[in-house]
This record gives structure tokens, sequence and C-alpha cells, in this order.
């Protein structure tokens, strides 16, 4: 059965071949993000291939925004099967005691309280249907801090326990949940990182073959398309290199 897939920071990385792959499975997707254009183009893209999409732009850190603009849907689009909880970042590599505070603010306002956001506004529906999946966008960051990473790595764990703590929530129910961990994914992440900085970027996944944001989407497809007496509850999914969040081996 074809489902209505709601993505959250859906205009590049992982949240772009999510939107594909999911099209290409034949579900109908909710796309959303800051940019309206980019919005608008992937929307374009996607119906050349006859799936239906709807687009919402706003920041997950904003919550008012989000509930405005999950309230403006449709009544054929309210009833969402899939919330894929994309959106995040990190910012900067310094050690803890030399850290931006303001930077810090918009890694947990997006990677921790935007997921939380959308969770509130998405899984009482499910909930109420007696059916959905909440698939988390994780991190290898997660499970281990690593040099600099201090506070990014700081917001997956608590992705993870989240997520655990959600699958308990809603174990009674036929609701499913996911956390996918990705490792070195080669998206505009490392640009975001070191603020457009193209060729220390470039090194993260120097001597390396990395992962892209369509082998993450594999996964995530994968998960939501799984037997309804199968829950695909975590997935840590590494380049062939890459032993942890800190160990890589690189040519």
């Amino acid at each position: 059965m074809n489902k209505t897939v709601l993505i959250t920071g859906s205009t590049s990385g992982i949240g772009l071949g999510c939107a594909r792959a999911f099209a290409k499975n034949g579900d109908r997707l909710i796309l959303t993000g800051r940019d309206e254009k980019k919005l608008s183009a992937i929307k374009a893209e996607l119906e050349k291939t006859g799936t239906a999409v709807h687009t919402l732009t706003f920041d997950v850190r904003d919550r008012l925004a989000a509930e405005k603009e999950v309230a403006s849907l449709p009544a054929d689009w309210k009833e969402i099967d899939v919330l894929v909880n994309n959106a995040g970042l990190a910012l900067g590599l310094e050690p803890e005691y030399q850290g931006n505070m303001d930077e810090w603010e918009t890694m947990i306002d997006t990677n921790i309280k935007g997921l939380l956001t959308m969770t509130r506004l998405i899984v009482p529906g499910m909930m109420k249907r007696n059916r959905g999946h909440v698939i988390n966008i994780g991190s290898v960051a997660g499970d281990a801090a690593y040099s600099g990473g201090n506070v990014y790595c700081a917001t997956k764990a608590a992705v993870k326990a989240l997520t655990d703590g959600l699958r308990i929530d809603v174990a009674k129910s036929a609701v499913r949940v996911t956390n996918i961990k990705p490792g070195l994914v080669e998206t505009n992440f490392s640009n975001t990182r070191f603020h457009g900085d193209e060729e220390r970027a470039k090194n993260v996944y120097k001597g390396i073959t990395p992962l892209t944001g369509d082998d993450i989407a594999d996964v995530a497809v994968y998960a939501a398309n799984a037997p309804a007496h199968v829950q695909i509850a975590e997935v840590l999914v590494l380049a062939t290199h890459q032993a942890s969040g800190s160990v890589v081996a690189r040519s």
C-alpha cells in the first residue's frame, strides 16, 4: 500500500535521498525545509515521475511555525504514515571549553527540539489510527563522543534516547520506531560544520569512499516496508573502512 511520508530537511543530503527513494517506492510525499525555492524545484522534479508532493516551508526550530504548517495540510494529506525526522546539523569542531554557544543552541534546537516538535505533532494521529512509523536519523556520533564532537555527539545521543523512549511509549500500538545511525556520509554536512570551507570539508572524506544520502535512504525505505510484525529498531550504517565514529582507515 502506498504511504504518505513526511520528511524534514528534505532539500539536500539524506533528506533529498529519502524523498527520491520513497518516490521511487510509489509513496506520496510531504517535504519540509527552510528554502521554498529548493522545495519547489524538488517538487517539480518528483512530480514529473508521477509522485504526488506537498511542501511545507518552515524551520523545525520554530515550534509555532511547525504547528501552523502541519495544521495547514489539506484533509487528504493529514494521515501521515511515515515521519522521517531528518533535519539536523553539526557546527564547529572546537573543544567544549572553547565552543560557540550560539552554535550549541542551533544544534540543540534543531537536532533535539525540532525532532521532538515533529514527533509531538505527528505521532498522536498515528496512535489514533494504530499505524505508522517514525524514522529518526541519528548518527554513529550518538554512540560515543569524538574529538571536537562534544555537543553534536550529545544531541545525537539524545536522538537515540528519545527514539528508544518513544518506542517504549508506543509499544502497545502498531506504530514502529527506527533509529538509523549513519557514519561518514558525503553531503553538505561538513560544509555546514565548517561554515563553507570547501577544502576542510573535503578532507573529512579524503582517503575513504564515504556513504551517500542515497545509501541511508535505502535503509529508511527498507525499514518502512518491512512486514507489519517486524520493527527495525536501530541500524548502524558505516562506510566499509570506517570502524566507529573516530576510527577510519584512510588510503
